[in-house]
């Protein structure tokens, strides 16, 4: 990241245009106070696709089944204890 002063600023944009093409972060201040920040563009990401990952990820037959007790008891608050 470089920060630059606004009085400080080159007078040629340029310098400044190439920081951010090497992928810097330009931050102008005034009297210490960021006021802007140039950034580079971010590439745009592919759409997605559905059923990309499949056959990735593996969903447990008991997915959705009630967790074990010694389990469930560690998300309960005291007062809710089981007897």
């Amino acid at each position: 990241m470089y920060n630059v002063e606004l009085p400080e600023l080159p007078p040629d944009l340029a310098e400044l245009l190439r920081r951010v093409l090497s992928g810097e972060e330009v931050i102008i201040s005034q009297a210490g106070t960021p006021i802007a920040r140039i950034v580079p563009i971010a590439e745009e990401s592919l759409p997605r696709i559905p059923g990309l990952d499949k056959g990735k990820v593996i969903i447990a037959p008991d997915f959705d089944e009630p967790l074990p007790e010694n389990i469930l008891k560690n998300f309960l608050n005291p007062a809710d204890e089981r007897e």
